[in-house]
């Protein structure tokens, strides 16, 4: 599931620091390295050194990476719409927005 967010953010970020990457999901910084080693591995992202600081590398998504995110976002995409087959349109809408705000962080009060 982490695979899929991280993809689906390098995606929508385009190239994006590992360390920018591990904030805006907020993901520790090893978890990190350990996911971004894995697509890379199976050739989802690529690595560029990034012009502004070669000492980081820039990540972005590689064809087989948008590949493999459209196929899995289908995927997603049949199993929710078959695991709400029951709702009407309006109660999907509800049940979207209640699991957004159990799964959205929780600010603490100022």
């Amino acid at each position: 599931m982490m695979h899929h967010a991280v993809l689906a953010s390098v995606a929508e970020l385009g190239p994006v620091s590992q360390a920018d990457l591990g904030r805006t999901l907020r993901v520790d910084p090893k978890d990190m390295v350990a996911i971004v080693n894995d697509l890379h591995r199976e050739g989802l992202i690529a690595r560029t050194p990034d012009p502004a600081d070669r000492r980081k590398n820039a990540i972005s998504i590689s064809t087989a990476g948008s590949r493999r995110l459209r196929r899995t976002e289908k995927l997603g995409d049949e199993a929710n719409d078959e695991l709400t087959a029951a709702l009407t349109p309006a109660e999907r809408d509800q049940l979207v927005d209640l699991l957004a705000r159990v799964v959205s962080p929780v600010e603490p009060p100022s």
